[in-house]
Formats: C-alpha cells, sequence, structure tokens
C-alpha cells in the first residue's frame, strides 16, 4: 500500500456550542482560554466520533464562525486530583473557588483527514473508516459526547459534506502568538502510540494566524513548528 492509498480524503465538521474553554498552559492556576479552537481540541472532537488504533487524525485549517467573544466565569473546583494512593477525597475539604475566562456562542469549521498507522490490520481500509466516520458524523454518534476544551462544555457538531457550501468564516485577520498544536510523545518518528502518553510528552506549539477567519494548521512534525 503506497502513501497515497494510507490518506483518507478531506473532511470538514462543523461544531458549535454555548461555551468553550481552550486553556492556555501557562496559566498554572486560573483557567484562561486561547481565542480560539487549538488543534489540539479539534483532534479531540474528531476521535470522539471516530478513534481507532489503525487511524491518526491531522487537522489542516480551523475557520472561526462567530465572533470572539468572553466571559468570566467562577465555579468551584477541587484542589487535588484521584490516584491509586488515595484512597477517599472529602471535597468539602479540597474545595477551591476560582475564577475563569471562557469564551461563550463559539462555532468553527474543522478540516482534516486522517491516515492509517502501523497498527491497520489486513482488513483495514481508508474506505472502510471514512464511510464509518461519515455514517456517525450523520447520526450524531460518537464514542463519547464531544466537547470544546473542557468536559463541561458539550459541542454540537455535524459534517459539512462536499456538495454543500462552507459556513462562511468571520471576515477578520489578526495574530494570536504561539498556540499549543498538540502534544508529541516519547517516538516522534511513529505517533502511532501517541494517544498512550509514556515517559517523555512534549507539547509543541506554532505560531497561529487568522486570516479572514481561517486559521491554518502545519503538519506537528512541520518546520513551523517548535518545542
Amino acid at each position: 500500500m503506497n502513501e497515497t492509498d494510507r490518506k483518507s480524503r478531506p473532511f470538514r465538521l462543523k461544531v458549535w456550542g454555548e461555551n468553550a474553554c481552550f486553556t492556555r498552559p501557562e496559566m498554572k492556576v486560573e483557567r484562561v482560554s486561547y481565542d480560539v479552537m487549538t488543534p489540539s481540541s479539534a483532534r479531540g472532537v474528531l476521535e470522539a466520533i471516530l478513534w481507532k488504533p489503525a487511524i491518526l487524525w491531522h487537522i489542516t485549517q480551523i475557520d472561526v464562525l462567530k465572533p470572539v467573544r468572553w466571559e468570566s466565569v467562577r465555579r468551584n473546583e477541587v484542589g487535588c486530583a484521584m490516584s491509586p494512593r488515595t484512597e477517599q477525597i472529602f471535597i468539602e475539604e479540597q474545595r477551591q473557588q476560582r475564577a475563569g475566562l471562557f469564551l461563550r456562542d463559539v462555532a468553527y469549521t474543522i478540516h482534516a483527514f486522517f491516515e492509517l498507522t502501523g497498527k491497520a490490520g489486513p482488513g483495514d481500509t481508508v474506505i472502510k473508516f471514512q464511510e464509518m466516520f461519515l455514517r456517525r458524523a450523520e447520526k450524531g454518534q460518537g464514542f463519547h459526547r464531544p466537547y470544546l476544551g473542557c468536559r463541561e462544555f458539550a459541542a454540537h457538531f455535524e459534517p459539512v459534506l462536499f456538495d454543500q457550501p462552507l459556513p462562511e468564516p468571520i471576515q477578520e485577520s489578526r495574530e494570536f502568538g504561539y498556540m499549543l498544536h498538540d502534544i508529541a510523545h516519547d517516538n516522534t518518528a511513529d505517533r502511532n502510540n501517541q494517544h498512550f502518553c509514556t515517559e517523555k510528552c512534549t507539547p509543541r506549539f506554532f505560531r497561529a494566524v487568522l486570516e479572514n477567519g481561517c486559521m491554518k494548521v502545519p503538519p506537528l512534525d512541520g518546520m513551523e513548528v517548535r518545542s
């Protein structure tokens, strides 16, 4: 099987929701969102609809369909995480009140494709997974409910078929600076194990630029992407 046979056709998926928070990693305590959806969050939406060890999603572009609006919310969070050493957590003792700067009334078009990985079996073909994804997306099915950055911000979604016009992005252009692209794991030359965080996880960033409402996303191993 040659390289072209391992790549799918391009897909366009419209996603929207009441709120979103694509958390900036440099904010240690308070949750502050990036201005627009990150590639890793877009990948998470696609994987919620269809993920198999045999395929790996690649995001190529994200269109912003609504103006960027902000909402400041103060909420209660738990100050620690469960672990194998922790038998129980008393919520009243660990509760912390934190502020968050979230996005509201968001909508995006995700442009993406997938490729077969080294874990694809003899019966795994690009056409098989293409049809599976479109069928699930059209019926609103998924392995779990997709979300917009944080699990409490549920995402609605629908495919944009190629006989349908693309939703019109906002007519705005600006730079967002460096944005989180994704997390590269131990063996970045072979990202088939991308879903299993091993000993070394390296965040990768790229310079995000919005041009007439469209943000191009370089490949994770591209020259434009930095650790």
